[in-house]
């Protein structure tokens, strides 16, 4: 899906999550919709606990974080995370997995079943298996409890570790770059640089996450494999990746990995194409290759035959070539992938791009209408509709797509960023202020959130309903500011 300028957003990065919309009367606007951070101060650290921290930390992150708000690629790790999820025990919170734009290798798991993980993760892995062993041990720190455990055996001995936490928070809604900083400081840090897991709860988090891995049908030498390569290619750097300072990779947990592998029959695992196309979609844009070096590095795996799909290496040409604005070219490949695999995401997402790119909006509509019959709770799918339909001047058939978006997935960026515009082109000026607002509160920018809802009361005439319900809002997002003022 391309990306949709939005110029009168005061935040480009758009919070995921639905609060409520004027236009959906089903969705209350209840207070667990904010984070309620003054009843967080308990002795205990409780499950509730964890994800009141979850989502004030995960505003954090929306509002200061370089979240990659990319649809193909959040419907892929979402798919694999969840089919690791399935086969997890001791789930006690939804899962959200999110990835960041950065070329390091690392992922991380903080409170309230949040994910995270770093493009440079699939620059580095090989095969499908290697990403799902990642993340089958951040799962399993999740479900173990391993960082609230942590905090709680850290507390006893230093009572001032959540009074950090939560200063680092609003140090970062305040400045984001001296909170982030704060937060590197702070001993519940979500990539754990201060709390490192104990050595026992590396190795529970590396025993059930194999058990996990195994039964979700994939490899599990997969760990050890993906391990043992990063151990050996950081082994005499100066600097390692984060990955190995908050999960250190001795020869010892190495082999007991692979041992630990032996213990299941051998089986083929066949590989994954969608795991390829994803690689070669961060390859393409969102890495540090130019646009030359990536057309140069799939050309070359085209020549030599070096690819575990040829379908992946293809993708990434057209890719490449897209961005070279060599369309016909792009296309034509796109075409032909198509024609193997008409449903396939990756490949609609880019078919629709070539569509919109010449202004073929009806085509692409068309295109993805007959798709959406397929898979009509696919975000890429609906993303891409309703991206179409508002660059096609029929902004009023995208926001029921768009409200359908935010339904299935509350933490979910994209649909309020289309909303927002969706509702601007129609003219719509309560709204437009209303989605912004939501937008910009889950962001933690609470004063801007008010001063949105200000605009949408303005707006909002002859409606009693509406109004009261801006109201409510109002006062729900001036709390929830007071709520961290008096943390301070």
């Amino acid at each position: 899906m391309r990306k949709l300028t939005l110029s009168r957003l005061t935040n480009p990065l758009i919070a995921g999550g639905l609060s409520a919309l004027l236009t959906l009367p089903a969705i209350s606007f209840a207070n667990n919709d904010l984070p309620d951070l003054g009843t967080a101060a308990v002795n205990t650290f409780s499950l509730e606990k964890e994800i009141i921290y979850g989502d004030a930390y995960m505003r954090v992150i929306r509002s200061s974080a370089p979240l990659l708000n990319d649809p193909v690629l959040s419907q892929y790790l979402t798919e694999l995370g969840n089919k690791l999820v399935a086969h997890a025990t001791g789930v006690k919170t939804p899962f959200y997995f999110f990835m960041l734009r950065n070329d390091e290798i690392n992922a991380f798991a903080f409170f309230g079943g949040h994910v995270g993980v770093h493009t440079g993760l699939f620059l580095n892995a090989d095969t499908e298996s290697e990403i799902a062993s990642v993340l089958a041990h951040e799962v399993t720190h999740v479900t173990q409890r391993h960082l609230a455990r942590s905090l709680e055996a850290q507390q006893k001995s230093s009572p001032a570790t959540i009074a950090g936490l939560l200063g680092a928070i609003l140090l970062t809604i305040a400045a984001p770059q001296a909170g982030m900083a704060a937060l590197a400081t702070t001993q519940a840090l979500a990539t754990q640089s201060k709390i490192n897991y104990t050595r026992l709860h590396e190795k529970e988090a590396d025993r059930i996450g194999m058990q996990i891995l195994v039964e979700a049908g994939f490899d599990p030498n997969a760990a050890a494999d993906f391990f043992g390569k990063i151990a050996s290619r950081y082994r005499f750097t100066t600097k390692p990746p984060q990955m190995l300072l908050t999960h250190p990779l001795p020869e010892s947990r190495i082999s007991e990995a692979r041992n630990r592998a032996t213990q299941y029959p051998h089986r083929y695992v066949p590989d994954s194409l969608n795991y390829h196309l994803a690689k070669a979609r961060i390859q393409v844009r969102f890495s540090s290759y130019s646009e030359e070096s990536a057309l140069a590095l799939f050309e070359k795996q085209l020549a030599r035959h070096a690819y575990a799909f040829e379908s992946a290496a293809l993708y990434g040409k057209s890719l490449a070539l897209f961005r070279l604005k060599r369309f016909d070219e792009s296309e034509a490949i796109i075409d032909k992938l198509l024609a193997r695999d008409a449903n396939n995401v990756f490949y609609l997402d880019t078919k629709t791009d070539l569509l919109a790119q010449r202004n073929d909006y009806q085509s692409a509509i068309e295109l993805l209408e007959a798709n959406r019959k397929l898979k009509p709770t696919s975000q890429v799918i609906n993303a891409n509709l309703a991206n179409i339909y508002i660059e096609a001047g029929e902004s009023k058939k995208a926001i029921p797509l768009l409200e359908d978006m935010v339904f299935l997935d509350r933490q979910n960026p994209l649909p309020y960023q289309l909303m927002t515009e969706a509702y601007r082109k129609e003219g719509n000026k309560a709204l437009e202020h209303f989605s912004n607002a939501e937008n910009l509160a889950l962001a933690a920018d609470y004063k801007g959130a008010v001063d949105q809802l200000n605009f949408a009361y303005r707006y909002t005439k002859d409606d009693a309903l509406q109004l009261a319900r801006i109201e409510a809002r109002i006062r729900q997002f001036k709390d929830a500011e007071k709520a961290l003022e008096e943390l301070k």
